[in-house]
């Protein structure tokens, strides 16, 4: 339905107004006429469209009628198709007659100026900017979907600039421009008209501080691109100039959805007239353009590795070495934190999070930084901020606790459950059971990953793990057939079913450990004899079957999409599980290349029997297996290959505004 604006006519001098492309005027036939007219005429010039309403019918003009009751509700509506040349060079005329006068008794006239005033965005995700019949007001989601988008321009295009680009007022490079979604103001007609009207852009106060806007005006020069929105300003004047018919605003997005802010932002144009001097202006039309800030969005294991990360601290250049020799295979290039930068921190999983942002223009990976904080806390903002490589994140006021690290943050393949499809996974978050004491992943990094909408977090009971991270006991892999992974899980029941195969194949005096300086190597009759070893194991198969549970509703999977890995943990309730051996699951993804930590296992045969499982496993997926040794580098320190590593990836093939959360 057109936008509509109603006028008062007058019999004492003639009206004039503007008629914008697109809208329609209605006119109050009742409240000029004279006290005792009870018939009117309406004729207008050719380029008018009238249509008298009686009766609840439209009828457009002309027609055999020629003379209309005043009755109760009698109104007259017109739109214009062209634009004027000229200030009121349209007309419409209004005769009032008496009971059966010929004469009129009285006229209004309204003297009309047709012009045009368009905001428009990239409404139909084409990444261009048009002119389009689709509601640009709204924003609606799936592929039949329209609306505006916008990116955080969370990067730093300019080396020199101190802050991320969108901690400023500024535009600092042609590259920041780039980050920043168009909008186009369009204004046609005589441009006498705008001299006495005022066209104001605005934003909802609610929404200011979470856009910003530059205009350059007819310029390409990077010192004539000014801030004129958001922010502390809420207003922006715009004088139509009289050579130029489009204005191209730039709008960039300071803050990514989060709690009390569903991502959507609204910006309008709105025309003013002044009547008469000393009155305040009155709006005659506004046109609205809606926005939704682009969420963050994570990449699983089974996307295409394009940069995977690992530090360099005292005493790991053999673990570098292996990682380095593994993305050689994998055609994937590597980056080495070095000692400076990463102070002796070498779990550069559990500091940062891979994902990136999407508009239909613009695509670029951006960090996400855990409140973590420990030595490793500078090396995002000061290594992997730059051009084209955004930077977010989120503290924790109350204290950071272990599941805030994001060892502690996977997301799953793309998964259909129950006909619900989720084409970009799901994200899988650890935390307790409600219990006393328990720890939970801070709450302001929860409410971003959930506000984000796209990939619908779910919980995981970690807490029942010493270090408490859902990489510990989880891992996705990639396969050729089915859903197009598989989840691996870490089973201390599928572990126990193995030694005691061996066991009963007569190797129950194999060794753990063999090969590794001062540490214990117990026979497989030990471990199976080991009661208390057995007993707490049985309580991480609980927790682990627990979360298998959730993770077959949550994601739709069948017992046939998960592999069950030997593993076995040591600990106790009070202090939580970890690792008996190198924890298998806890492994490096690079496309079909896998990174796994090398858990020493009882030799048969002269294989470590673990390794050949995991073989058997894997291998008829397509998949190649690395064993690494991280024993002294990583896993007596509580963590293994998956922790000490890190991997940026290639983003999904699918558009998140395609889909329906």
């Amino acid at each position: 339905m057109a936008q509509q604006r109603r006028i008062q006519l007058s019999l004492q001098r003639p009206t004039s107004t503007v008629c914008v492309l697109g809208t329609e005027l209605s006119l109050d036939v009742c409240g000029s006429a004279p006290k005792d007219a009870v018939a009117f005429h309406v004729q207008g010039t050719p380029g008018v469209k009238l249509y008298v309403v009686h009766e609840t019918q439209s009828i457009k003009l002309p027609s055999s009628v020629s003379r209309w009751p005043l009755a109760a509700g009698a109104e007259v509506l017109l739109s214009m198709d062209a634009l004027s040349k000229d200030v009121g060079d349209e007309k419409v005329r209004i005769s009032y007659f008496r009971e059966a006068g010929g004469v009129p008794v009285g006229r209004a006239m309204l003297y009309l100026t047709c012009v045009e005033i368009s905001l428009d965005a990239d409404t139909s995700r084409t990444g261009a900017v048009s002119k389009t019949l689709l509601d640009k007001a709204t924003w609606t989601w799936g592929p039949d979907g329209h609306g505006a988008i916008l990116l955080v321009n969370c990067d730093r295009d300019d080396p020199k600039a101190k802050t991320l680009d969108n901690f400023d007022t500024v535009v600092l490079s042609y590259a920041d421009l780039k980050d920043m979604s168009q909008m186009v103001l369009r204004t046609r007609g005589p441009r006498t008209i705008f001299a006495g009207h005022r066209l104001l852009l605005h934003v909802d106060f609610s929404d200011a501080d979470k856009v910003g806007v530059f205009y350059g005006g007819n310029s390409v020069a990077l010192e004539e691109y000014k801030h004129v929105l958001g922010g502390s300003k809420l207003a922006y004047a715009i004088k139509p100039s009289r050579h130029q018919e489009e204005s191209i605003f730039y709008v960039e997005g300071l803050a990514f959805p989060d709690i009390g802010f569903p991502g959507l932002v609204s910006f309008h144009i709105t025309l003013l007239e002044s009547p008469e001097k000393g009155l305040l202006e009155t709006p005659i039309f506004t046109d609205t353009v809606v926005f939704r800030v682009a969420p963050w969005i994570m990449t699983p294991n089974t996307a295409a590795p394009l940069e995977v990360f690992v530090c360099s601290v005292d005493n790991n250049e053999d673990f570098v070495a292996a990682v380095s020799t593994m993305a050689e295979k994998a055609k994937c290039p590597l980056t080495i934190c070095p000692p400076l930068e990463n102070r002796q921190d070498r779990w550069i999983q559990d500091e940062v999070e891979f994902g990136y942002v999407q508009a239909p223009h613009k695509t670029f990976p951006v960090v996400f930084d855990s409140p973590r904080d420990r030595e490793l806390k500078d090396f995002p903002i000061k290594s992997i901020l730059g051009p084209d490589f955004g930077y977010v994140t989120r503290q924790a006021p109350q204290g950071a606790s272990s599941l805030d690290s994001f060892g502690n943050l996977e997301v799953s393949p793309p998964v259909t459950v129950q006909g619900k499809e989720y084409p970009l996974g799901r994200i899988l978050i650890g935390c307790s059971f409600p219990r006393f004491g328990g720890r939970r992943m801070a709450k302001a990094v929860k409410d971003f990953l959930v506000a984000q909408q796209v990939q619908a977090p779910v919980e995981l009971f970690s807490d029942w793990l010493q270090v408490g991270h859902v990489d510990e006991f989880l891992s996705f892999v990639p396969a050729p057939d089915r859903k197009g992974f598989r989840l691996l899980l870490a089973s201390p029941h599928a572990c126990y079913q193995l030694l005691k195969e061996k066991q009963e194949e007569g190797f129950g005096e194999a060794v753990m450990f063999e090969g590794l300086e001062k540490v214990p190597k117990p026979t497989i009759n030990e471990i199976l004899a080991n009661e208390g070893l057995r007993k707490f194991n049985n309580y991480a198969q609980s927790c682990i079957s627990w979360n298998r549970d959730i993770l077959k509703r949550a994601l739709g999977l069948a017992e046939l999409d998960i592999l069950d890995i030997p593993q076995l943990f040591r600990g106790n309730v009070a202090d939580g599980a970890e690792a008996f051996f190198p924890d298998m699951v806890n492994m490096l993804v690079l496309g079909r290349h896998l990174g796994i930590p090398k858990p020493f296992g009882p030799r048969v045969g002269g294989q470590c029997c673990l390794e050949e499982r995991v073989r058997a496993l894997l291998e008829p997926l397509g998949l190649t297996c690395t064993f690494i040794d991280d024993y002294f580098s990583y896993h007596v320190l509580s963590g293994e290959v998956h922790c000490g590593t890190n991997v940026r990836r290639k983003p999904f093939a699918f558009k998140w505004w395609h889909m329906v959360p």
